[in-house]
Order: structure tokens, then sequence, then C-alpha cells
């Protein structure tokens, strides 16, 4: 399992906002939403993307930006368009001055914008809830990603172009699971990419002694480890993996696994009939206790406090 993969790995995107635009010039979406990750691609024509405090970046066909939540921005036919709609949480759309909105209707399923047939067509994937995106993996990303077509080679835009529009049995959770697979092959894209600046975390992965420790702290984070058996199981002295794994990952061994282990634990809580009593086992917590204890450390409030407000 590899970084990016691994920080995903488990729940995830759950009934994500996914909508298709159709647009004509002029138009312009201020996104005031607080979603803490959003993915935009372009299928046809161009989109210019302005965050708060930032440049404007273009975007063409085949293009993809990630913007990471909350701060708004705006996504317009050009940077001095004067935003025609405001979406706020809960994908609320109105005019800016708060009436109703008569600019933009639909056009089909998942699918809006001001012109049936416009110049410019783009999906918008929206990660509503925090718990859907690791936290690590956010802080890792810039405030705005643009990944150019001719930077990578993925068939996914065109795919969710196709799924997006279809209102089939099981079609949410489809749509869900490209949204996904459309993010990770975007990271990937991204931290190999000079100006990716990929995280400390990431880079170790490549390192011959941290590397295998980081694979085996992400695919059975329920083995009791210590420092001792992880630096058996990857080949290394105690003292020699303690210390390189602080300096390439920028915290000791245990204190990543604990993160690791309350992110999963926090996913797992919100599927429908899990208690801490039957999460704590998969993530290597004896009790339920043990795990409410170490949630509340770390999140600082109790699995079911946390439960109820992710809810």
């Amino acid at each position: 399992m590899d970084a990016v993969a691994g920080l995903l790995d488990g729940p995830r995107a759950r009934g994500a906002f996914l909508l298709r635009s159709t647009m004509d010039p002029p138009w312009s979406l201020r996104i005031e939403d607080e979603a803490p990750l959003t993915l935009v691609a372009i299928v046809r024509g161009e989109a210019w993307v302005v965050p708060g405090g930032a440049a404007p970046t273009r975007l063409g066909p085949g293009d993809v930006a990630v913007l990471r939540g909350p701060d708004p921005y705006t996504v317009a036919d050009d940077p001095a368009t004067a935003p025609q709609v405001r979406v706020g949480p809960g994908q609320e759309c109105r005019a800016p001055d708060g009436t109703a909105l008569e600019a933009m209707r639909e056009f089909g399923v998942r699918t809006w914008g001001n012109s049936p047939d416009g110049a410019t067509v783009m999906l918008t994937g929206t990660y509503a809830l925090h718990g859907e995106v690791s936290g690590r993996l956010l802080r890792a990303l810039p405030a705005l990603l643009h990944l150019p077509e001719d930077a990578w080679s993925c068939p996914l835009i065109p795919l969710l172009a196709d799924e997006i529009v279809k209102d089939e049995p099981g079609q949410e959770a489809v749509l869900d699971r490209l949204l996904d697979l459309l993010l990770i092959a975007v990271l990937r894209a991204w931290f190999a990419r000079p100006e990716g600046d990929a995280p400390a975390w990431y880079r170790a992965y490549g390192d011959p002694v941290v590397g295998p420790a980081l694979r085996l702290l992400h695919n059975s984070p329920e083995r009791p480890w210590t420092v001792a058996a992880l630096a058996r199981a990857s080949g290394a002295s105690r003292a020699a993996l303690a210390r390189r794994f602080t300096d390439l990952v920028g915290e000791p061994p245990m204190t990543f696994l604990t993160g690791w282990r309350i992110a999963l634990a926090a996913d797992l809580l919100r599927e429908p009939g899990a208690t801490v009593g039957s999460v704590a086992p998969q993530v290597g917590y004896g009790s339920a206790f043990a795990l409410s204890a170490a949630f509340k450390r770390v999140r600082g409030m109790s699995p079911q406090q946390y439960r109820a407000s992710a809810a």
C-alpha cells in the first residue's frame, strides 16, 4: 500500500456532491461551501479558478484542480466576471444578493448551468465532511493544486463524465468510488512532479529503512507494535529505525501509529452499526476503554461525541 492509498484506505466519499456544469460566458460561481476538499475537472472549454488572495489559474480541457477548504474561491469564464451565483454550505445556491437563483437551471441528472450545450463543460466533486479525507493528507496539499492535461495520462475524467449523468441502481456508490480514484490518481501524479513538494512522510516511503516500517504500520495497524518489533520486521536496529523515522517523517514511529489508528477509527465509527468495542480491535486497541482514551487524547473528544458531530 503506498502513502496516498494508505491514507485514503477505508471509508471515504459518502454520497459526495458531484455535478456537471455546462456554461456559456459570461459566468462566475463564488464557492463558499466550506468543504475540506474539491476537485474540478474540465471536459470542454476553459475556466479560471480564483482562490482568495492568490493569482488566477486557467484550466483547459483535461486539466484538474484540487482546492483545499474551507476558504472560498471563484470559478469563472474570466477572472474579471462578477459572481452570478453564491454556493454556500450544503450546496445551497443563491444570487449574490441572497435572492432566489434565476441565472442557472437544471439540464438533466446532476447537470446544471446557463446553457444546455455550453462552451465549457466542467465536473465538480466535493468531499463534504472532514472525516472523508485524511487530515495528514490535507495538510500536505497547497490551497490550489493544478494538474495540466499534458502532465498525466488518465482515463478517469471521461469515465466520470459518462457516469455522472446516469441515474441507475447503485450509481451513488459508483460515483463515490470514481471520485476517490480520480483523487488518488491526481495526487500520485502531483507528488511525482518537482513542484509537488511531496511531504516528508510520502518521500519516506522510498527510504530502505523507514519505507518498510511505514508499510507495516499502514497495512497492519491492529498488530501490537513496539519500536523493537517494528525494527525487527523492518530489518533494522531499534535505535536506527527510531532515529531515522523521526528524522524523515517528522515524528516518532509510535506517535505516527497512534495518529493513523485514530484516523482509521474515526472513519470506521461512521459505519452503520459500528461501536467503539467493535472498532477497537481493528485498529490495535484491546478494549473500548483504551480506544476511547486514545481517541479523546488525540481528537479532543470522545468517539461518541465525534460520531454525533459527524452525523
